[in-house]
């Protein structure tokens, strides 16, 4: 660290800088404020360490211009016992502590040493404030086709606004992603996010756990509880899987969105809020609306600005891009190379999963790749197979004939399998004429 210390007394200032490069610091001294001032335009120290009391530029004034110049920058006074409150007044105005004259040097270090702990404190959020910054902006969400195009001219309308936001998508296709993005990109993004599964919450304990209790509310409540929507003030709230709420407190739901205010269970105080809300539900809530299952005045009111997330079968011109990037992320920094037979299997698999499964698979390729390569013959069965299995025999109390047949028939069935249907194909695989991969289809009605 770099240290500035300021003192018209040669005696103090010189002793005291002599310390401080003992201990490893980096020190320039100063007998006057003014040449510090000059210096701190071209060279910004981390701590400025002066006297309160100066011939040309007092303490406070000097504290002023300093702070004009650079925040960041800590100032520790030196001040004899008749201006310690000068020196409190000094604290107020940005000051980070002082010592009374004449001071141990050891006191000084210890100050010292709580400003580099609060410096690091304070580089470290910052650093993982740009971090999260970075793994949540929009090349988080990983594809360049045209449905994630369109997801990006959304996100980019709706994130600075306040308006609620309904993600609908089958599990797996990145909508708690998406919220992140959203947040992390409005002006909210300073304030909580608070996530809630309404799929996890049972109908006893969901009215609490989104606008807390009152101490004696119902047995078990000892204290008084802040709900989700308290916790999130000023913030964002994601009710994840909404379309579990239940019917019956489905209308309270709409009342604080509505009201934009809520009461805790057992109070009567109004408490305002002031959240932005963002839901989604791998269902089809208009539906469940016809079927009676979801109130249609929520229904409307969460379907302000609706997101629809593509499954991945429905946008498989992503997948190289996905597994590259799962696989970088997987692979420690280690340039691992992938087959292009690997992304023809994977894009002829349905992933049921999407997205979620594709990372995971990710990662089990990475672990098993060999002399940094990922090739097809590592890629599990059921992907490469998808809705077969492996067959095993059981021999006992069977014919030759029988057990013939059954690997047979399991043969025909993988062959056609991997020729997607085409009989031409599946006869050049099997290596026998398509008239005779025709009749055994239908021996074994197939």
């Amino acid at each position: 660290m770099k240290i500035f210390v300021v003192d018209d007394e040669r005696i103090i200032r010189v002793t005291l800088a002599d310390e401080l490069r003992d201990e490893g610091f980096e020190v320039i001294e100063f007998a006057h404020a003014g040449p510090a001032l000059i210096q701190l335009k071209t060279e910004k120290p981390d701590i400025v360490i002066t006297d309160l009391k100066m011939p040309d530029i007092d303490g406070i004034e000097f504290l002023g211009k300093i702070k004009q110049i650079d925040q960041n920058i800590f100032v520790v006074l030196m001040t004899a016992f008749s201006t310690v409150s000068n020196a409190v007044e000094a604290m107020k105005l940005g000051a980070y502590d002082y010592v009374e004259k004449p001071f141990d040097n050891e006191k000084m270090l210890i100050i010292i040493k709580r400003i580099m702990e609060l410096q690091q404190v304070k580089n470290e959020n910052k650093e993982l404030k740009k971090q999260l910054k970075q793994n949540y902006d929009f090349s988080s969400y990983v594809g360049n086709s045209s449905g994630v195009n369109e997801i990006f001219d959304l996100v980019k309308i709706v994130a600075q606004k306040p308006t609620s936001v309904l993600l609908v998508g089958e599990t797996g296709t990145g909508k708690e992603l998406l919220t992140n993005i959203i947040h992390y990109n409005s002006s909210r993004s300073k304030k909580k996010l608070v996530k809630v599964s309404c799929a996890i919450l049972s109908s006893e304990i969901f009215e609490s756990e989104l606008f807390g209790h009152e101490k004696g509310a119902f047995t078990g409540a000892t204290m008084d509880k802040i709900g989700r929507f308290e916790m999130a003030n000023g913030g964002t709230l994601y009710l994840d899987d909404i379309d579990d709420v239940p019917l019956s407190l489905q209308v309270k739901l709409l009342r604080a969105l509505e009201e934009r205010e809520i009461e805790r269970v057992g109070g009567t105080k109004v408490i305002k809020i002031d959240i932005r809300l963002i839901a989604s539900t791998k269902r089809d809530l208009r539906k469940m609306v016809d079927e009676g299952k979801f109130r249609e005045d929520l229904f409307y009111r969460l379907n302000v600005f609706p997101i629809h997330l593509p499954s991945l079968r429905e946008r498989p011109e992503d997948i190289v891009k996905l597994v590259q990037h799962f696989v970088s992320i997987y692979s420690e920094d280690n340039d691992i190379e992938i087959d292009n037979d690997v992304f023809e299997v994977l894009k002829k698999y349905p992933f049921p999963g999407n997205v979620r499964e594709l990372r995971n698979l990710s990662e089990r390729l990475t672990l098993l790749s060999t002399n940094n390569k990922i090739e097809k013959n590592i890629i599990p069965y059921e992907i490469k197979f998808p809705g077969f299995k492996p067959t095993y025999f059981a021999f006992d109390g069977k014919s030759l004939n029988d057990i013939l047949e059954e690997v047979e028939k399991n043969a025909i069935s993988i062959a056609l399998n991997k020729s997607q249907g085409n009989k031409a194909k599946a006869a050049e695989i099997l290596g026998i004429p398509a008239s005779t991969l025709k009749s055994k289809i239908a021996k074994f009605d197939l």
